[in-house]
C-alpha cells in the first residue's frame, strides 16, 4: 500500500467493546504516546514558568498571567491558523508544532530571557496548541478510521489529558525541589523534542486534506463552514457548553474551601474529585458500552450532568461536596458517542479546520466559565454560585440537546454499522453530512480533551 494512502483496511475487527484493539494500531501507541509525552511537557512548564514569573516579579499577577495565556491565544489561532490543518500534510504539521514548542521551552530556559518574553513565549505555544491538537484528531480518523475505534482513540487521549493534571502538577512540583524553574523548561525541551521524533517515526505521510488560497482566507471559510451548518453547530455547542459551565467548581475550590472552614489539604481533593469522575467515566463508557449504549446516553448525560451541583446551597457535608463533584464529571462520558456524531457530520475535506475551531472553542469557553465564574463568587457566596451555574447550566445543555436532537439522522442500514442519530423515526432525511457521502464504518459493527494538547 503506497505511503500516503488513507487505507485503513489494516484495522483490526474489534468482536468486543474496550479499548484493547485501539492498542493494536502501531500508529496510534505511537500518536498515544507522543500526546502523553508533550502533554506533560506542557505542565511541567505551566508551573515551572509560574514559579519562574513570580521569583523574577513578586508579582501575583503576573504569575497567574502564564495560566490566563494558556487560554487567551486559543481564539486566534484556533480560527487565523485552522487552515494548516487541511493545507499541509498532517504529520509535518504534528512534527513542525512540536518543534515550534520546543524552540519556545528552549528560549524560556535561556537565563537571559526577561519575563516579558516568557508571556510571549507561553501565547506562542497556546497558539498553536489548537493546530497541533485539531490536526492530530483529524489524523486519528486516518489512523482509526471514523468509527468506533477513532471514538476509543479520542476517549484514550482525553483520559491522559485529565490524568495529566492530577500526575502533571504533583510531577512538577517534586521536579522544582531538584531543579531550578529554567532547568524543569528544559526537561519540558526535551518532551516536545521527544514527541516529534515520536510522530515522524511512528506515523505514516499523508498528503494534505485540501488547500488554495490565502491561509487565514482559507481558515476563516472553514470556520464559518463549520459554525454555519445547523447540525455541526449544534454538536459543537454540546461539545463546548457543559464544560464552561462544569469547571466553576474548581476553578473556586480555594474559595469554598475557604467559605466552609477546611484547610488547603482539602483544595487538593476539591480540584482532583472532578477529573478522577471524569476519567472513571471514560473508562466505563470505553470498556463497558456497546457504541449503541454510548450514543444512547448522549442527550440524557449532557443534559443532567450539571444537576449534581445543585446540592452545593444545601450546604452537604464535603464527603458528599467530593461525590457532587465525582458525579459532574462522569457525565463527560457523553462525549464518546457526541465524538461519533460529529466526526460523521463533517466532510473530511474540512475534518482539520472543523476539529482544530473544535479545540480553540472549548479552551476558551473554559476560561470564559471559569472568570464569569469568578467575578459572580465576588457578589455572591460560591455556594450559591455554584448551584446557580448547576441550573442555568441544566437550562442551557437541555436546550441544547433538543436542538441536537432536531438535527439528528436517520442512518441507512441500521443494524450494519449506520450511525444511530436521536430522534430516529419516519419521514427523516438523512442529513448534509450523509447526503454528501460521509462515511459511516462498518468494520468494527458499530451502530450508530485542560491542556488543550
Amino acid at each position: 500500500m503506497p505511503e500516503e494512502n488513507r487505507g485503513t483496511s489494516t484495522l483490526p475487527t474489534p468482536e468486543k467493546t474496550g479499548y484493547g484493539p485501539v492498542f493494536a494500531v502501531r500508529e496510534f501507541r505511537a500518536v498515544f504516546l507522543a500526546h502523553a509525552l508533550s502533554l506533560l511537557g506542557v505542565v511541567v512548564s505551566e508551573i515551572a514558568l509560574t514559579v519562574l514569573v513570580y521569583e523574577l516579579t513578586g508579582s501575583p499577577l503576573l504569575s497567574a498571567l502564564v495560566f490566563a495565556l494558556g487560554f487567551l491565544p486559543y481564539l486566534v489561532g484556533g480560527t487565523l491558523l485552522s487552515g494548516v490543518a487541511d493545507r499541509f500534510p498532517p504529520r509535518r504539521v504534528l512534527v513542525v508544532c512540536d518543534l515550534v514548542c520546543a524552540g519556545c521551552a528552549a528560549l524560556m530556559a535561556l537565563p537571559a530571557t526577561p519575563v516579558a518574553a516568557l508571556l510571549v513565549l507561553r501565547c506562542v505555544i497556546a497558539a498553536v496548541s489548537p493546530v497541533f491538537s485539531g490536526t492530530r484528531m483529524a489524523t486519528l480518523t486516518d489512523i482509526l478510521g471514523d468509527g468506533d475505534l477513532f471514538v476509543l482513540g479520542r476517549s484514550l487521549l482525553r483520559i491522559v489529558s485529565q490524568s495529566a493534571v492530577l500526575v502533571g502538577f504533583g510531577v512538577g512540583g517534586i521536579l522544582l525541589t531538584v531543579v531550578p524553574p529554567r532547568g524543569a523548561l528544559a526537561v519540558t525541551l526535551g518532551t516536545f523534542l521527544a514527541s516529534a521524533l515520536l510522530l515522524r517515526l511512528g506515523t505514516r505521510r499523508r498528503p494534505a486534506r485540501a488547500g488554495g488560497g490565502a491561509l487565514v482566507r482559507y481558515s476563516l471559510s472553514g470556520a464559518r463552514q463549520v459554525l454555519g451548518d445547523r447540525r455541526i453547530r449544534a454538536l459543537l455547542l454540546l461539545l463546548w457548553v457543559p464544560p464552561m459551565f462544569v469547571v466553576a467548581p474548581e476553578a473556586l475550590a480555594a474559595a469554598y474551601a475557604d467559605e466552609i472552614g477546611v484547610g488547603t489539604a482539602w483544595i487538593g481533593l476539591l480540584m482532583c474529585a472532578m477529573p478522577v469522575g471524569t476519567i472513571a467515566g471514560e473508562l466505563y463508557a470505553g470498556a463497558a458500552l456497546s457504541p449503541a449504549a454510548r450514543s444512547r446516553i448522549v442527550l440524557p448525560l449532557a443534559g443532567a450532568g450539571l444537576l449534581p451541583l445543585l446540592l452545593y446551597p444545601l450546604h452537604p457535608g464535603l464527603g458528599w461536596i467530593l461525590l457532587v463533584l465525582v458525579l459532574a464529571g462522569s457525565a463527560g462520558a457523553y462525549t464518546l458517542g457526541l465524538d461519533r456524531w460529529f466526526v460523521d457530520a463533517v466532510p473530511e475535506e474540512l475534518r482539520g479546520r472543523a476539529m482544530t475551531v473544535h479545540t480553540a472553542g472549548l479552551m476558551t469557553i473554559q476560561g470564559v466559565g471559569m472568570a464569569l465564574a469568578g467575578a459572580a463568587a465576588e457578589f455572591w457566596a460560591v455556594s450559591t454560585v455554584v448551584g446557580g451555574v448547576g441550573a442555568v447550566g441544566t437550562v442551557c445543555c437541555v436546550l441544547l440537546a433538543v436542538e441536537v436532537r432536531r438535527t439528528g439522522r436517520t442512518g441507512e442500514g441500521e443494524g450494519k454499522g449506520a450511525a444511530e442519530w436521536p430522534g430516529k423515526g419516519p419521514g427523516r432525511r438523512p442529513g448534509k453530512a450523509l447526503e454528501k457521502g460521509a462515511n459511516i464504518d462498518t468494520r468494527d459493527g458499530a451502530d450508530h480533551d485542560m491542556t488543550g494538547r
